[in-house]
């Protein structure tokens, strides 16, 4: 099953730019930003902000997969365990 890139603009730092994902990445951002209770934009603002040398769409792929990943581990871990992959991936308002 071969996968729709989905290219979006956004507003960045009052810039418009364009940002190129996979469907499943533009979801699981959604589905982050709306746990969260941010807007997607503010959510892909805060990724630019803390990227290092990575594209801006690299670093959203990675940002979403890391935070899936996180929440799988502490899903699996065992009760008063700390999971084997605990990195931060919620911004503080």
């Amino acid at each position: 099953m071969k996968s729709v890139i989905i290219k979006r603009s956004i507003v960045l730092n009052g810039h418009k730019t364009s940002v190129s994902l996979e469907n499943e990445f533009w979801e699981g951002l959604r589905q982050i930003a709306d746990a969260q209770k941010f807007k997607v934009s503010a959510l892909v603002q805060k990724i630019d902000r803390e990227r290092t040398n990575r594209n801006l769409s690299s670093a959203i792929r990675i940002f979403v997969f890391n935070h899936f990943r996180e929440r799988l581990a502490n899903e699996r871990a065992p009760a008063g365990t700390a999971p084997v992959w605990a990195p931060v991936a919620t911004f503080a308002r």
